[in-house]
């Protein structure tokens, strides 16, 4: 039982690390169906991580990976997909991160994480994960 709120804690936090790299960070900003607005309280949360990270620039390369749910046709998703990190990416820039430090992938409908036969697998896709990937020297 302590797993699974251990789980919820994660999840309700949007803060995900990924297992294929573990210096790399994660935090998603979901939407609603069909939009790209981010709300105050993900906009708030993602300027608070971001000033979390000590020497952000210099440690970090960032990357917007962007997704939707299948509904609405590949071309809509596509464009929604781009609306959705071009939502996020201005929020970056008003924290003053360089455009050249940030790397978009817009994936729309393709390549789902979650799988879209339920209402819960496609609310876990409407979403740009904020990848932080660590600099290499």
């Amino acid at each position: 039982m302590k797993g699974i709120a251990i789980i919820a804690c994660i999840f309700l936090s949007g803060v995900a690390f990924s297992q294929a790299d573990p210096q790399e960070l994660r935090r998603s900003i979901y939407f609603n169906g069909g939009s790209y607005f981010i709300d105050e309280y993900q906009i708030m949360m993602l300027s608070n991580w971001l000033d979390s990270i000590p020497n952000l620039l210099d440690k970090y390369q960032i990357q917007l990976i962007s997704h939707t749910d299948p509904v609405g046709g590949r071309e809509f998703n596509q464009w929604l997909s781009e609306m959705r990190s071009l939502s996020v990416r201005e929020i970056l820039r008003m924290k003053d991160i360089p455009e050249h430090f940030i790397s978009v992938k817009d994936w729309g409908l393709e390549n789902p994480v979650y799988q879209n036969n339920s209402r819960r697998g496609m609310r876990m896709n409407r979403r740009v994960d904020v990848i932080l990937f660590p600099l290499v020297f």
